[in-house]
């Protein structure tokens, strides 16, 4: 199984703060308490084998990160009672993927959030993200 040494995400045991929370053949859920003050419930499913981006996944592992999410859907809905999700992946560092190696950001959303109502596309479509000379 392919390792990267300071990856974070292939080796959560160097972080004793870092959950896993359920775990299957090919991917993890993660939790870390940092994480929870403001996004409660939220995780991050990722393979247990170093892949760069979501693009670099194989069929087995889209596999595996379907079965965790409906795994952590029901673990949140039982727990966290949320409103709703949002749901994503980060790809290069336009997009702020800030770790090299694939992770799905599972985020419980609540309707007394301030940003309650707006999903990930609402910062997007603002006209502050318009491209210069577009």
């Amino acid at each position: 199984m392919e390792k990267v040494i300071n990856c974070p995400f292939c080796h959560p045991e160097n972080d004793s703060q870092q959950h896993i929370i359920f775990e299957n053949k090919y991917c993890r859920y993660l939790q870390h308490p940092d994480h929870q003050t403001i996004l409660e419930g939220s995780g991050l499913i990722v393979p247990k084998v170093h892949r760069q981006t979501v693009f670099d996944l194989t069929p087995e592992e889209w596999g595996a990160t379907y079965e965790l999410m409906q795994q952590v859907k029901t673990y949140a809905d039982d727990n966290y009672a949320p409103d709703g999700y949002s749901l994503g992946w980060n790809v290069g560092e336009a997009s702020n993927q800030s770790i090299p190696h694939a992770h799905f950001h599972i985020l419980p959303r609540f309707e007394d959030e301030p940003f309650a109502g707006k999903g990930i596309r609402a910062w997007f479509k603002s006209e502050e993200n318009r491209r210069p000379g577009r």
